[in-house]
């Protein structure tokens, strides 16, 4: 704590200082007001204007005796400047009461949150400048991260700041402290949460579900985009380079053995990885592949208007033979509406639609165990497409629409902002369920064919679990096995 400097210049070994100057210049104030007053006593006493003159001299001493007052509180009672001293203003000194709460609430309850992440020398000092140049725009850092490097470290700061303070500012005052190559942006609530917690949360939702990872991977470093790629045929032809078993860091890319097989690339373009990221990442896609092909059990009844009952659980490449049988009996109209291409092509999908590597898949099942409908929420890069193959004696019958609304509901809780379809205007089914979800629509056309953007930030579909439960809009009851 800095000692009110104020006070060492007003006492010295406990007694006041007294100033000479300053009394010097009181006491001839004080003869001038006499000298003044005697020659205008003498003027009275002999001259004819007596009573002129008697006015005069009062606003003389009216004026001499302001002057006097107005120096001695300047010089004598006011405390020095803050810019000299490092003591609080007068104005600052005033608002202890209400109005320093007022602004310490905004500092600390209210104020803007900020992801930031910054470079500084590896040097003794660097990041109490730092610290320094926050505290001075009233900056709150709420935790703090350091990723060493070879030349320096890279600090992760999540910080709290007035509202009326901008990124730039905040920029601003850290470049002038030393930090370089720094990045910023608004954070929220759920960045409270310290590094170690949420790289367990992430851990422990993989081990859960195989569908995770690539969420896992994107919540853990930032917005990114993933993809993975198949592994190269043995004897030659297309496919990514091997890696080595314990990856490679490359600036702003990362490339890791995928669990499946080929390779896995995280790319985030506007911020190099640290090696401490890349070595979490590493160690989460490890987990993942020590863990092996896993997804949740459990499913929802369904009870169909006509009084059928169809299952809805989650899918994945056990369900291959299953998923072509239902091909075979869909018509070549609805599986070119599915799948934009020749019909034959369609089974070579498959196994990469079922893989809960690149998404998540709900079947929609008959008591007797037959696949009737499809629905894929996939993982494309940073975005996310949703699609629906429905067979054709069960379409119409709101099959898709439950099936969509639950992928929906998955999206939302995986931090989706946004979900897309890829059809054809002709395609009125689809249509119709994107429209039934309720949700801001976009629609485009690309080469002939209809996107449909469906905009998550307020969903009525979010509180919708992902296998349903309580009364669902097929219009029967619905029941969890």
């Amino acid at each position: 704590m800095t000692p009110d400097m104020s006070q060492v210049t007003r006492t010295k070994h406990g007694r006041p200082v007294h100033h000479w100057r300053r009394d010097l210049v009181e006491l001839a104030a004080v003869f001038t007001a006499v000298a003044v007053a005697d020659g205008v006593a003498n003027l009275i006493g002999h001259g004819p204007d007596g009573p002129a003159l008697l006015v005069i001299s009062a606003i003389a001493l009216a004026a001499t005796a302001g002057f006097h007052t107005w120096w001695a509180r300047r010089h004598g009672h006011a405390p020095p400047p803050a810019e000299d001293t490092g003591a609080r203003s007068t104005a600052a000194a005033r608002s202890a009461g209400p109005v320093q709460e007022a602004e310490t609430r905004d500092v600390a309850g209210t104020g803007a949150l900020w992801r930031m992440r910054t470079t500084v020398k590896d040097e003794p000092g660097s990041l109490a400048a730092l610290c320094t140049a926050l505290a001075g725009r009233r900056v709150d850092i709420l935790s703090l991260q350091t990723h060493p490097l070879a030349d320096g470290t890279v600090d992760e700061f999540l910080l709290r700041s007035p509202e009326a303070l901008t990124g730039a500012e905040i920029t601003r005052a850290v470049s002038l402290a030393g930090g370089t190559s720094t990045w910023i942006e608004r954070a929220d609530a759920h960045d409270l949460v310290d590094a170690p917690t949420r790289v367990l949360g992430l851990a422990a939702r993989t081990a859960l579900d195989a569908a995770e990872l690539p969420l896992a991977l994107r919540q853990l470093l930032g917005r990114c985009t993933i993809r993975s790629l198949p592994a190269r045929p043995v004897g030659g032809g297309h496919g990514p380079e091997p890696v080595p078993v314990g990856g490679v860091l490359e600036d702003t890319v990362m490339r890791l053995p995928a669990p499946e097989g080929g390779v896995l690339t995280v790319e985030r373009p506007y911020l190099p990885f640290t090696p401490t990221e890349f070595a979490r990442a590493r160690a989460l896609v490890e987990l993942d592949s020590r863990l092996g092909p896993r997804i949740p059990r459990g499913q929802d009844v369904l009870t169909l208007p006509e009084g059928d009952d169809i299952a809805v659980r989650r899918a994945d490449t056990g369900d291959l033979a299953a998923a072509r049988a239902m091909h075979e009996r869909c018509s070549k109209r609805t599986l070119g509406m599915r799948y934009h291409g020749p019909v034959g092509d369609a089974e070579r999908y498959l196994n990469h639609l079922l893989s809960p590597r690149f998404g998540r898949t709900l079947a929609a099942q008959t008591p007797s165990g037959r696949i009737v409908g499809l629905g894929h929420l996939l993982w494309d890069g940073d975005e996310t497409e949703v699609a629906l193959l429905i067979e054709d004696a069960w379409q119409r019958r709101g099959v898709g629409a439950e099936l969509l609304g639950r992928l929906v509901a998955m999206a939302v809780e995986a931090g989706c902002e946004s979900v897309y379809a890829v059809t054809q205007a002709s395609n009125t089914g689809m249509v119709a369920a994107m429209r039934g979800l309720g949700l801001p629509l976009d629609y485009q056309i690309e080469e002939g064919t209809l996107v449909i953007t469906a905009r998550l930030d307020a969903t009525p579909v979010a509180a919708r679990a992902p296998y349903g439960g309580g009364e669902d809009r097929l219009g029967g009851a619905s029941r969890r096995d």
